[in-house]
């Protein structure tokens, strides 16, 4: 399959090679970064937009 992409392969089409593969180097990237990740951490930051432990004490903005 990659044979006929690489058989007729212009200047200006390296340019999009190069860019799919570091869209998929990138993406394989964070899925190893998933798969390596702690369950505790991922408990921890999935109830972090719940978690009222922070108070925003910053009343400059109110007129």
């Amino acid at each position: 399959m990659f044979k006929q992409f690489t058989q007729n392969i212009a200047d200006n089409q390296v340019y999009l090679l190069v860019s799919l593969g570091i869209f998929l180097a990138f993406f394989i990237v964070v899925f190893i970064m998933l798969l390596r990740s702690r369950k505790e951490h991922n408990d921890y930051m999935s109830g972090m937009p719940l978690n009222d432990s922070f108070v925003n004490t910053d009343t400059s903005f109110h007129s």
